[in-house]
Formats: structure tokens, sequence, C-alpha cells
């Protein structure tokens, strides 16, 4: 449901003429740097011929190094400028996320939307910090002592008598009036609307192909291996035309149109496949006539 009614609200958003902004965040490592974002042979001929433009260097041995967090936003005019932000990785773990807060990205992002049209939407994943809440709704880990103040606080009365499922059925009906996140109130307060990509669906956001062109310029150009250079070739983002962002774009709303025709492809297929029965004898057979 996640996806179909995301589907649904960028389609509405692209007829009603809305400009979308796509914002990702990615990493850069000063040695090695590996490709992780998928891509395929319609990606590679646009990211080829950005190469082009950059003189090439020997590819580096050493291994991966230290790494930069990157994060950008763009749309189909192009990266925003004075969007890229970019720092090093202290903490060096393997998932990237890890040295992102929800106050970086928050004050990242306050600094972002008066860059942004008017009543535009931005596209973001569902990554922790960028899903911070306003406050915190009660669920099963709270002290039942503590969802009954929440309720009261709400100006909800409640009998003290109650058992914790049923404070936390009330706390359900209660719910969707609080439970908002930092980021859609601060851009709502500027005219903007926030749209969350379904999980595990990059393919949806093209910002993942820009980095991919992105990351192939450091990696071809990389010669000492160090942040500093490192950082410098990061400013290849300007390379990145809106042309470029406009073929990602297109290839994206075309993964769209295939997400869209394969869920009503498999709620046909589920419709068309014939139920098994287990019987009593542990024997499966299909429910359909003529079969022994």
């Amino acid at each position: 449901m996640w996806r179909r009614d995301y589907l649904q609200a960028i389609k509405r958003y692209r007829e009603e003429g809305r400009s979308i902004y796509y914002l990702d965040e990615t990493w850069v490592n000063a040695g090695d740097v590996r490709e992780k974002i998928w891509i395929d042979t319609t990606i590679k001929s646009h990211r080829d011929a950005f190469l082009r433009g950059f003189s090439t260097g020997p590819a580096n041995p050493s291994g991966k190094g230290k790494r930069l967090i990157v994060l950008h936003i763009g749309s189909a005019a192009g990266f925003i400028p004075g969007g890229l932000l970019c720092f090093q990785s202290k903490k060096n773990t393997a998932d990237y996320h890890d040295e992102m807060n929800g106050d970086t990205f928050l004050e990242w992002f306050q600094k972002v939307l008066p860059m942004l049209d008017d009543n535009c939407i931005i596209v973001m994943d569902n990554a922790p910090y960028h899903s911070v809440k306003i406050e915190k709704i009660p669920n099963t880990s709270w002290r039942k002592n503590n969802i009954i103040e929440w309720l009261q606080i709400k100006g909800k009365e409640i009998d003290e008598t109650m058992v914790k499922a049923e404070l936390l059925r009330i706390v359900a009906g209660e719910k969707e009036k609080y439970n908002k996140y930092v980021i859609d109130e601060t851009a709502k307060e500027q005219n903007k609307t926030v749209l969350r990509l379904p999980p595990y669906h990059c393919e949806l956001n093209p910002i993942e192909m820009v980095w991919s062109m992105v990351k192939g310029c450091v990696k071809t150009n990389n010669t000492s291996f160090k942040l500093p250079e490192v950082k410098r070739l990061l400013q290849g983002v300007a390379r990145v035309t809106a042309e470029h962002w406009n073929n990602f774009i297109r290839h994206s709303v075309s993964e769209e149109h295939k997400f869209w025709e394969i869920d009503n492809v498999v709620d046909r297929i589920i419709d068309e496949v014939q139920p098994i029965i287990i019987n009593v004898n542990g024997e499966s057979d299909s429910d359909s006539s003529g079969t022994d």
C-alpha cells in the first residue's frame, strides 16, 4: 500500500505541474571508491559521456581509506546551487547512515528549503534522521503509568483500572493527530510537501543514478587518495546537467509505470491460482473439479 500510495501521489503531483525535488545521502571513500548504487545499461551510456569530460587517473590498489558523507538535492533543472553538504566520516562504520543524525539533517534542510520552488514536492526515503517524530507515541514498550500520563495530557479521561491493552487501544484512536514528523512540519511551514519513498525502492529516486555518475568521476580521477582531493572532485556535481537529470527522471517514471502494472498483474495471477486443500490424511490437492 505504501508503494501504491506513493505512485498515485507522485502521478497526481506531476499532473498538477508542481516542481518535484529528490534528495539523498551517499558516501565517497578517499581510496578505492566502490559503486554501490544499482545501474543498468540505460544509465551507463549517460555516465560514460559524463566521465569523458574528465581526465583519467590510475586505479587505487590500497583500499578504502577515509570517507566523506555527501548530501544533496536536485530536480529536472539539476542540482540546487549551494545545496551540497559534505563532511568527513568519524565512525567509519559499514553503514554511512550512522554518520547522519536528525539535527544535522534538519539544519541542512532548513537552509535548503528557501531555495526550492513554492508548493513543491520533496521526495526522500524513510531513513531514521528523515523521520524524527515531533513527539513519541506510546507503544507496548511504555510503562502503563506513562501511557496514562500521555493520554491525560491529551485530554482523555482514563479509568485507571484499565489494563495496558485497553489504554493502547485509546492511543490508537488518537495516534494520527500526533504522529507527525519534524521534517514534514518544517516543510509545511514554507508551503512545501514531503513525499516518502516506499522502503527498498531506490530505483524510484533518480538521484541514486546521479550519485553513480558523481562516484564514477571521483573513482576515475582520484590520484592522491586523500580527502582534500576527493572533496575537490565532488565539485563535479556541477557537471551533472539538467539533461542528465531529465534522463534519470524519465527512467524512474518508467520504473513507476512498471510497478503499477506489476501490482495489477500479481493480483490477476493470484486470483487465477487454484487454492490448495490439505485433507486430514496429510495429502494436498487442488480445489478444482475433475481432480481425484
